[in-house]
């Protein structure tokens, strides 16, 4: 009798309990409208000051740094309130009742707080004014080589094409001096960063970032040490390999370790440079054409996938070229991709010119800008509107730029003769000079050294010391003299300034590449090695599936349910595993100095 009582009070109940669900939904869903419109506008504004600084940095000016400035604080004033913050904690309290879409955009509100959180107002002023002044300092930096000043761009042609020893090392070293006036602001963006997340909860920034992912700062490490490991075999035999190599093109004695003034890159995360493929020359094949024919080229590859033509905003509002020589200003020198308004003005700030390096950046880069436009659809909202996670753009990016360099698809847009005879083993060495010789950069260096800044508060005494003992750890590399302390020599890179505690994002985009190139490869039955998706409507689908939900779905479930695994690099491993073989025989007799991780 008691339990026929306890059933029917249960059933009488029932309504009750779903016009509560029912009316929480709706409370919240009320909250998040009126959030994210506020948010959006404020967004857009800060994103777009923050474009005018990148765009034009004029010394002594601080006019766009002050707007910027500005934007931000009130961005963040507006995501760190008390009242934002409260309201979403507690409506997260009750997530059993909530759909899927309505905890997930909480939990981004609760994220975007906890770096601005308003209980530390004036700590994060403070942060958002160091680093507009860091980026200042960095992309404001006049570059000296024997007291003429030079580009980037001019720094990274001489790295790869001098086989003068001295004049290497001459500007290798001026590559370095903008450090020195950037390592008190690190130290101090680091304080400030670490105290600002601290405040909601979290044990630094490094933890915050990678929170992102669902996981823990010790959890990411474990990761990209595992791809570390599984690389390490072929990366060993890459590295013997330049040290033969570049001593044989300097004339010099074999190093024990590779001198960072001797690889074609400044932190030495590319060596593809060392390596020309006979017949695979795209260099050559570019110089005659204008760098405005690389972005058309680029833009017409995603068309013939089944992606719409670029917006109009593209092409009127960002910047593609380099400034000219007689410019009164300067402006970042980054490739980056910009979704200003979370719709469709879609920017990419670059400086493109006719040369093979250029060719894939571009490609690259409008990855970034077709995934923005392929998310922002009615079904994504817009505080989800960003990648599945923060690999997945890189990892976009980063295939299309695998796959517009591949021999089939350069024949067919007219840019290597079919009749070329190229030895497919060196082209694959070229690949593995990029690709495989980025992770122990990516996944150890940067992530490690990130994880030590933030989560163990590295000493400011000690960050040249430790960075080039990582770098010689993962890298087998070494600085061409004693760096001391009055250096800086991580700050050079960008992203330890402008993009904190993320570059694993890089080395996960990598092994995500290689399965989702692995499995359009066997979608087009085509030799991975050799694919051309142009035209391959299929592969464009395959695309969309991914890049259509943004952040909507969790990322796992995404790859999971597309190409039928989980995370590995086990893709990337197979891909150069011809490689390995054939490195092992050119390298026996060698001396291998790089021991296992």
């Amino acid at each position: 009798m008691r339990i026929a009582v306890v059933i029917i009070f249960i059933l009488l109940m029932l309504p009750l309990f779903k016009v509560e669900s029912s009316d929480i939904r709706a409370e919240v869903q009320q909250f998040i409208d009126e959030y994210t419109k506020r948010w959006n506008e404020l967004r857009t504004i800060a994103v777009e000051a923050e474009w005018q600084a990148n765009i034009k940095i004029v010394e002594g000016d601080d006019t766009n740094a002050r707007a910027t400035r500005e934007a931000q604080e009130k961005l963040a004033e507006f995501t760190g309130s008390k009242e934002n913050i409260e309201r979403a904690q507690k409506f997260l309290k009750h997530r059993d009742k909530l759909t899927e879409l309505q905890v997930r955009q909480l939990e981004v509100i609760l994220f975007n707080a906890a770096n601005n959180p308003a209980t530390v107002k004036e700590l994060v002023k403070r942060r958002i004014a160091a680093e507009v002044a860091q980026n200042e300092k960095l992309y404001g930096y006049d570059f000296k080589l024997k007291g003429q000043s030079i580009s980037t761009n001019q720094i990274d042609d001489l790295l790869k094409r001098s086989v003068d020893l001295r004049e290497r090392r001459e500007v290798w070293l001026a590559s370095k001096e903008v450090g020195t006036r950037l390592k008190d602001g690190l130290a101090e963006l680091r304080d400030l960063r670490n105290a600002t997340v601290r405040a909601l909860g979290y044990r630094s920034y490094f933890s915050y970032m990678v929170s992102e992912y669902g996981m823990t700062a010790e959890q990411m490490l474990k990761l990209v040490d595992d791809i570390n490991r599984q690389l390490r075999p072929l990366y060993r035999e890459l590295h013997t390999y330049a040290r033969y190599e570049l001593a044989k093109k300097y004339k010099a004695p074999v190093p024990e370790y590779l001198p960072a003034d001797w690889l074609p890159n400044r932190w030495g995360q590319d060596w593809s440079p060392m390596l020309e493929v006979e017949g695979l020359n795209l260099d050559a094949a570019l110089k005659d054409k204008s760098a405005e024919w690389i972005v058309e080229q680029a833009e017409d590859f995603y068309k013939s996938l089944g992606f719409q033509p670029l917006p109009k905003v593209f092409w009127e509002k960002s910047s593609l070229y380099p400034l000219p020589p007689d410019a009164k200003y300067k402006k970042n020198t980054h490739a980056s991709a910009w979704h200003m308004d979370n719709d469709t003005d879609v920017r990419s700030l670059m400086s493109v010119e006719p040369n093979a390096e250029w060719y894939e950046t571009t490609h690259h880069e409008l990855g970034h800008i077709y995934y923005y436009l392929t998310y922002s659809n009615p079904d994504v909202p817009l505080l989800l509107r960003q990648g599945a996670n923060r690999a997945y753009h890189e990892a976009i990016g980063s295939l299309m730029g695998l796959a517009a360099m591949q021999r089939p698809f350069l024949e067919q847009r007219g840019l290597v003769s079919k009749d070329a005879r190229v030895d497919q083993m060196q082209a694959l060495l070229k690949e593995a000079l990029n690709y495989v010789v980025f992770i122990p950069f990516s996944a150890g260096v940067m992530s490690h050294f990130e994880y030590e800044l933030y989560e163990k508060n590295l000493p400011k005494s000690k960050y040249n010391a430790r960075w080039w003992e990582l770098v010689k750890k993962y890298q087998g590399i070494v600085p061409p003299m004693r760096r001391s302390e009055a250096y800086c020599d991580a700050c050079t890179k960008t992203h330890i300034n402008d993009d904190p505690a993320a570059y694993y994002d890089y080395a996960l985009s990598y092994v995500l590449l290689f399965q989702l190139h692995d499995h359009i490869a066997k979608m087009l039955k085509q030799d991975p090695h050799a694919t051309n998706y142009y035209g391959q409507k299929a592969a464009g689908d395959f695309l969309k599936q991914i890049m259509r939900p943004g952040s909507s779905r969790n990322w796992r479930l995404v790859l999971r349910e597309n190409t039928g695994e989980d995370l590995s690099a086990a893709a990337m491993v197979r891909y150069f595993e011809p490689l390995l073989e054939y490195l092992k025989q050119v390298n026996k007799g060698r001396k291998h100095t790089l021991p296992q991780l």
